[in-house]
């Protein structure tokens, strides 16, 4: 089957491991392509919506029959164990990923996990860096004209040092500057030029955005200490 850009690039991230979650599996390509592989020997998919896991179900029947993968339709880490080897949750903001993570109830920092949150990436940084969990690796990739980050990583009692701006914007965008990131900041800074300009603006946004405009400018002429 021939996959989009993003999980093409979520399937390389994926290591050899006994057990795999794909949490908010959606068509449950990842899975599928885990299993094809060999990278797993059991899997578990989970999503909220019924619909969509009906179509991973679907794809992934033959596997389920064997009893390889289990589907599970509820919110977050329900049903999935916390020993579960890797985890992937992709596809959803980082402020629902946080909440995944810390559920008072199913809650839990994976052993490895791949994360790509479509927004808030920086607030679940500072979650996983906080609450037992280090970082691997930590970019920007593009699919098409979308720009979205993914963060690898894993329980541990060493947690991942970071800067306050790499927080912000990923480590390895603030160390490496790949073109992709900077692309991203340029996208940004025309964007926010747009939005000063609207009739609609208040002062106290406008004031907002300038200081935005200003650290991203300072990030993109690597101008940050």
């Amino acid at each position: 089957m021939n996959y989009s850009q993003r999980i093409n690039l979520l399937c390389s991230l994926i290591l050899p491991s006994k057990t795999f979650a794909d949490v908010g599996c959606d068509h449950g390509y990842c899975t599928q392509y885990a299993l094809e592989k060999g990278l797993c020997e059991r899997a578990i998919i989970s999503d909220v919506s019924k619909g969509s896991l009906d179509k991973a179900k679907t794809l992934l029947s033959s596997y389920i029959e064997e009893g390889r993968v289990t589907a599970v339709l509820g919110d977050g880490f329900l049903g999935v164990p916390d020993d579960t080897d890797q985890v992937l949750i992709a596809g959803m903001g980082g402020y629902e990923i946080v909440q995944i993570l810390s559920h008072p109830r199913h809650g839990f920092m994976p052993r490895r996990f791949i994360f790509q949150p479509m927004h808030d990436a920086s607030k679940l940084r500072r979650y996983v860096l906080e609450n037992g969990g280090s970082i691997e690796r930590d970019f920007t990739f593009v699919d098409g004209r979308k720009y979205y980050d993914v963060l690898v990583g894993g329980r541990s009692k060493e947690p991942t040092p970071y800067t306050e701006m790499e927080l912000t914007f990923g480590k390895e965008n603030i160390r490496l500057r790949p073109k992709e990131f900077i692309d991203r900041l340029e996208r940004e800074v025309g964007n926010v030029d747009k939005y000063l300009v609207a009739p609609t603006v208040s002062e106290e946004s406008k004031a907002e955005l300038l200081e935005r405009k200003a650290l991203l400018e300072k990030v993109i002429n690597d101008e940050i200490n």
